[in-house]
């Protein structure tokens, strides 16, 4: 009896009372409860598949594991409504306030990062190219919470360098990386092309939720709760499972990663001088 209480229908928006005029509905929440058990399910399915790949081949699953068990804590906060914060809109006259969702943000700042990452892990790209379209993302991020929080239209500044960050990491994921070496150029090659077209499909969508909702309070906190609930589950955990099927057929060790323990390490150095000293 005590968890149906918790996920009544009423429940969220009443214990946990909306502290901006413009806020979400109960319709929206029930559909954030909906997206959080669909990334709940997801969660445990990749759960289920990291256990099953050997000790040693986890790298890919384990970083879905994380940007999975992210998202999850993040849409409890919504679907909960918690982690917003009431600020004044731009366009209105009558120092209207709407709720701006922080921990969404904080999600982004965890997972886009990590997205980038197990895409480009897949290419030949360098750690350093990697790190920096990483960056990139953060800064996009970072703005697009920034520029949220700021009432008046220097937000649109934060916009415009948000934008910036984002063509870069378009172009990482659309010319940089495909025009580099793949270690398997057959199936892993063809992976990354549509990997990264999907995925760099879904982020041009954001901006534009962005400018509709918390920059320009064109539509309401509950239709944008919708709008981005789709979007990442679309770039989140369809994407991931997406992605690792692509690479179902590529052999792990052609990655070249290699582990960062000194008992491995240094067996692989002993076992190597003994075969040396065998031929010799």
């Amino acid at each position: 009896m005590f968890m149906p209480q918790i996920f009544a229908r009423n429940d969220a928006l009443g214990s946990n009372s909306p502290t901006a005029q413009e806020h979400i509905s109960t319709n929206a929440s029930d559909w954030l409860w909906a997206a959080f058990s669909l990334i709940t399910v997801c969660l445990l399915v990749m759960v289920g598949f990291t256990f099953m790949r050997p000790r040693g081949k986890r790298t890919f699953h384990q970083i879905a594991l994380i940007i999975l068990m992210t998202t999850t804590l993040s849409y409890f906060s919504m679907a909960s409504d918690l982690g917003s914060t009431p600020i004044v809109t731009e366009f209105r006259g009558d120092h209207q306030t709407r709720q701006i969702w922080y921990v969404r943000y904080i999600q982004w700042f965890v997972t886009l990062p990590l997205l980038l990452l197990e895409l480009l892990f897949a290419t030949g790209l360098s750690l350093s190219d990697i790190g920096l379209a990483m960056f990139a993302a953060v800064v996009l991020v970072v703005d697009g919470l920034v520029g949220a929080l700021v009432p008046s239209t220097y937000k649109w500044g934060y916009y415009v360098f948000g934008a910036c960050a984002l063509f870069y990491v378009w172009w990482v994921l659309l010319w940089q990386a495909p025009r580099t070496t793949f270690a398997d150029t057959g199936v892993l090659r063809k992976g990354y092309i549509f990997s990264s077209i999907y995925l760099a499909f879904m982020l041009i969508t954001y901006p534009i939720c962005w400018a509709l909702s918390e920059g320009a309070n064109v539509i309401s906190p509950s239709s944008e709760m919708i709008w981005y609930g789709i979007l990442d589950i679309f770039a989140g955990p369809f994407f991931l499972f997406f992605f690792l099927f692509q690479l179902r057929g590529v052999e792990y060790n052609v990655f070249g990663f290699h582990s960062g323990k000194y008992t491995d390490v240094h067996g692989s150095v002993v076992r190597s001088k003994a075969v040396e000293a065998g031929a010799l």
